[in-house]
């Protein structure tokens, strides 16, 4: 068992990016009041309209964010994996939850109440600066989100997705072998699960990552960061390398990763 999955609610409190901020009486009462809950393959983590009452972290799992309309049209944004949070912006405007965060596989989330969170930012600096480098990291990832849907072609739109599951402000237990299935990753990508297939073959086949049983390893994270596929118009491709290095936060080493297969996410 990995040790991502074997992680307590404790461990993974501790070890989040803003568990830095807090001195030790503040990680005391986060400790107190935070509890686990599980959700099981299509539940949801929050729903749309419901009240935002907690900040919710992922221990295990993937939840993916998404929006639904009443004839059953459905999009996606992103996923947050083990390790991320999401919920601030929503806790931050005290209103109720303007998305659905759906359970993509069995997943375990850590929950912080509300008038917890709302001390925290009301009494600490240095978490308020963690919320602003959060926010501007999760803006940066929906302008790219957007730029890439009007711009990029499947098989670039996949390598971005996955690209973009390196922001260490986001993502930060992301390792170069990624447990998704290919399912996962059209649902992410916005492309069907036989679309995601044959993108990840392409990718492959250009040396930027492994396809390999139960997720991929990227070997060319600056590769799959300026991927802009071989279908787009010239004008598009032209302005996807310009717009590439602003839309995406680069990660600490932006060079070549190159790892065996790791059982974690």
């Amino acid at each position: 068992m990995s040790r991502i999955a074997m992680q307590t609610l404790e461990t993974m409190l501790r070890e989040s990016l803003w568990a830095k901020a807090l001195d030790a009486e503040e990680m005391d009462r986060v400790l107190r009041v935070a509890f686990e809950r599980r959700v099981g393959i299509g539940g949801y983590a929050v729903k749309q309209g419901t009240p935002a009452d907690h900040w919710i972290g992922v221990i295990d799992g993937l939840a993916k964010m998404s929006v639904s309309q009443p004839d059953g049209r459905v999009s996606t944004f992103t996923g947050v994996t083990a390790g991320g949070w999401f919920g601030e912006g929503s806790l931050l405007q005290a209103g109720r939850w303007r998305y659905d965060a759906v359970a993509v596989r069995e997943t375990r989330l850590a929950c912080v109440p509300r008038h917890l969170f709302e001390q925290l930012v009301s009494s600490n600096f240095a978490f308020n600066r963690f919320l602003l480098e959060q926010l501007n990291a999760r803006l940066s990832l929906f302008i790219g989100l957007v730029e890439f849907d009007r711009l990029l072609g499947p098989d670039a739109r996949v390598a971005r997705c996955l690209a973009s599951l390196f922001d260490p402000a986001l993502y930060p237990r992301t390792e170069p072998f990624l447990q998704l299935s290919q399912e996962e990753i059209g649902l992410l990508a916005a492309v069907s699960r036989q679309r995601a297939n044959e993108a990840l073959h392409e990718l492959a086949r250009r040396g930027l990552l492994r396809v390999e049983f139960g997720g991929v390893t990227v070997l060319d994270l600056a590769g799959l960061r300026g991927y802009c596929g071989t279908a787009e118009p010239a004008r598009a491709v032209t302005r996807c390398m310009n717009t590439s290095n602003a839309t995406i936060r680069p990660a600490p080493n932006a060079t070549t990763i190159t790892s065996t297969r790791n059982s974690s996410p």
